[in-house]
Order: C-alpha cells, then sequence, then structure tokens
C-alpha cells in the first residue's frame, strides 16, 4: 500500500481546497504562499543580467516544496527527516515506495495524486512527478579557522557575493555537485539569493551534496583567508594583472577560493580590493561576458577535478 491518507499541503484558495486534518494528528504547517515581490538594491555583476527573482523569505515554521525525482531522492538519501509531506504520480510509484516506507515509518503524510493535483501542489507544472514539502535548512555562519582546516587538506572554495538570481544559485550548487566541490560560500550582501524553491529545482538536488555557508562583511573575511588560501576576484583588468587560466590557481601551494560577482557589475569595490589576484577568462569579444552560472561551471570544473 502507497498511499496515505495525509492531508494536502495548503495552496492559494483559488486553485486548491482548503486541507483538512486527520483527528488526532497536529496539523502540519503548509509552504509560504507567494507574496509581492520587493525591489532589491542591484548586486555586482558582470552583463548578462543577473537580475534577481525576488522571493518571499521563508518564514518560521513555512515549509517550500522540493520538486523532481533527482532532487527529492537526494533529500531522502542525505536528510530524510526534513520531508514533512510527500506526493507523487502514480507513473513514479515504483521509484517512491521507499520514500513512502520511511515517511511511514516516521508517521507522517504522503500521497499519490493526479498530475493536475500535483501541479497544484507543487505551483508549477515542472514538478517531475514527485514532491516533497520540507522544512527549510539555516544556512550556517562561515568560520574561517574552519576554511583553515579546509584549506588544509587543498579543498576549493567558491564564493559568491551578490549573486541574485535564485536560478544562477541553484545552476552553481548543482555544478559544484557534479564536479564534487564540497563547500560554497554566499555573502552578506542585501541582493544575493538564498535557498529557495526556485533554486532547489534548478540545483537537481545540489544542496544535498554541497555545504552552503553564509560570510558576513566578505572583504574582512577575504583578507584573513587569504593566510590559507590564494584568493581571486573574478573581474575585467582594471589595472591589475591578470590570471586567464584558472588551473594556475590551483597548482600553488594555498587551494584556490574564488569570488564571483553578479553579472552586471561584477564584484564590489572593497570586496575585489581584498583579493589578492584577479582571474579573467578571455573570450572572442563577440558577447561581453558569460552568464554566472556559466562562469561558475568552469571555475568549478578548473578546481576541483581530480589531479
Amino acid at each position: 500500500m502507497v498511499q496515505n491518507a495525509g492531508p494536502f499541503p495548503q495552496a492559494p484558495e483559488s486553485i486548491m481546497p482548503k486541507p483538512t486534518t486527520p483527528r488526532g494528528r497536529p496539523p502540519v504547517p503548509s509552504p509560504a504562499r507567494p507574496s509581492a515581490a520587493r525591489p532589491s538594491r542591484p548586486g555586482p555583476a558582470r552583463a548578462g543580467k543577473d537580475v534577481r527573482r525576488e522571493e518571499p523569505r521563508e518564514e518560521p515554521g513555512k515549509l517550500f516544496r522540493v520538486a523532481g525525482l533527482s532532487a527529492v531522492s537526494a533529500l531522502f538519501a542525505h536528510d530524510a527527516a526534513r520531508v514533512e509531506r510527500l506526493f507523487f504520480e502514480e507513473r513514479l510509484k515504483a521509484k517512491t515506495g521507499d520514500f513512502c516506507k520511511a515517511m511511514a515509518a516516521a508517521r507522517k503524510p504522503y500521497r499519490m495524486v493526479e498530475a493536475d493535483e500535483l501541479a497544484k501542489v507543487a505551483g508549477t507544472v515542472l514538478h517531475g512527478g514527485v514532491v516533497a514539502l520540507i522544512a527549510p535548512r539555516p544556512v550556517p555562519a562561515f568560520d574561517v579557522e574552519a576554511a583553515k582546516r579546509w584549506a588544509a587538506d587543498g579543498q576549493p572554495l567558491l564564493i559568491l557575493d551578490g549573486v541574485g538570481n535564485p536560478h544562477n544559485l541553484g545552476a552553481i550548487l548543482r555544478t559544484a555537485a557534479f564536479f564534487g566541490l564540497r563547500r560554497v560560500v554566499v555573502s552578506d550582501h542585501p541582493g544575493q539569493a538564498l535557498p529557495s524553491e526556485s533554486a532547489y529545482r534548478v540545483a537537481e538536488g545540489g544542496f544535498e551534496w554541497v555545504e552552503l555557508y553564509r560570510a558576513a562583511n566578505l572583504p574582512t573575511v577575504l583578507k584573513r583567508l587569504r593566510e590559507s588560501y590564494r584568493v581571486a576576484g573574478t573581474a575585467l583588468g582594471r589595472g591589475r594583472a591578470v590570471v586567464t587560466d584558472p588551473a594556475v590557481l590551483a597548482r600553488g601551494e594555498r587551494p584556490a577560493a574564488v569570488v564571483l560577482g553578479n553579472e552586471e557589475d561584477g564584484l564590489p569595490p572593497a570586496t575585489l580590493a581584498a583579493c589578492e589576484d584577479i582571474l579573467t577568462l578571455p573570450g572572442t569579444g563577440r558577447i561581453q561576458s558569460l552568464n554566472v552560472a556559466a562562469t561558475a561551471a568552469i571555475l568549478i570544473h578548473a578546481l576541483a577535478k581530480p589531479g
């Protein structure tokens, strides 16, 4: 038996009726509803318009939706306790059997539903046949002392400062997971994207394989980080010598910590000044720059590949 009579998650009343709670079972928090977008200060970027698609901040006790078999599988493999509800189409009944067993053992609701109902749960038709509702995981503070231990093991870092589009964040986490980069750091820039439903959807499970940290006052952190990492900011030359081959950074005594800004203005001046190297990926000049997620993919491949 793969169905459980647990309640549906709450969705906008215009598309879905209010759920009922089985007798004797406490109500389960519902996913955060969309709210009006709030304008954010444009963050630094490279051309290609990394315009942030503002999403509501996750509120304590709220759940958000993770869609797609890869992302949901990663959740159950790494932290099944975070999954509060599970919904899936009949076509994925066999592939979600173990998920259902885990939900039943935890006494949490799960249900097989029709495609149109799953679209209402997911808030999109691009749900891949399965949706999990999870408790958002806080992003821990970045610890420079811990980073010294990572550097001793030769582990590179990727740092994002003002990358505001959640789709770019998700794509970067997906690439990091694919190539085995273990950690990504984001700054406290007001435009910086954080984990969200959109980012999870694009990451295809990457958030479960990569540890994400948040650094306050990034320029100060980078200056301290230079004791154990070779810190390189990505930008045009701007009068300073540049590194055009990211593999060069991987061959030094210190592992590389590469900092990416958004696509409109690049890195903030204070962040760039705190970097000891400037890294540039030269192109033909026909297009001014790469999308930040594409740039990150090239750098991650160069820094994290074996040997």
